[in-house]
């Protein structure tokens, strides 16, 4: 399986997230492709059978609006069919922004994993990490 985990971070907290991810997904045998989201290209996100996707919650509860919102517009239309992972951190709010784009992707047609994405409170601790590994391993087990 080939997958592409492609992030926004400012703090680093989505950053650590999506490391671990990939490395719960290597484990489980995926070939992945971490990128930040200003080094993706829309071919990144085509071209792989599983797309994990970071952000975290910004402003009032949104994805970033300057990098990371303009690349998921550019490949949304593309998400049909498509086995996609949501992940990110925030420090308010509720998760709103993760139910949001969750559905937006599944409106798009991407299957999305577990439903309901990934996210954690702030930086990442042992246990945030060890529950994006095991995020990143269940991931790359969808066939």
């Amino acid at each position: 399986m080939k997958m592409s985990v492609i992030y926004w971070s400012q703090t680093g907290n989505t950053q650590a997230m999506a490391d671990a991810i990939a490395d719960g997904a290597r484990k489980a045998g995926a070939e992945v492709n971490l990128l930040a989201v200003d080094a993706a290209k829309a071919s990144d996100a085509k071209d792989c059978d599983l797309l994990a996707l970071g952000c975290p919650s910004m402003g009032a509860e949104q994805l970033e609006e300057s990098e990371f919102e303009p690349y998921f517009q550019s490949i949304e239309g593309e998400l049909a069919g498509k086995k996609v992972a949501l992940f990110g951190s925030y420090g308010w709010g509720d998760g709103q922004w993760m139910r949001e784009w969750c559905d937006r992707a599944g409106a798009a047609g991407a299957s999305v994993y577990n439903g309901e994405g990934l996210i954690l409170n702030e930086t990442p601790d042992d246990a945030g990490l060890d529950a994006c590994r095991a995020f990143g391993s269940g991931f790359a087990g969808v066939s």
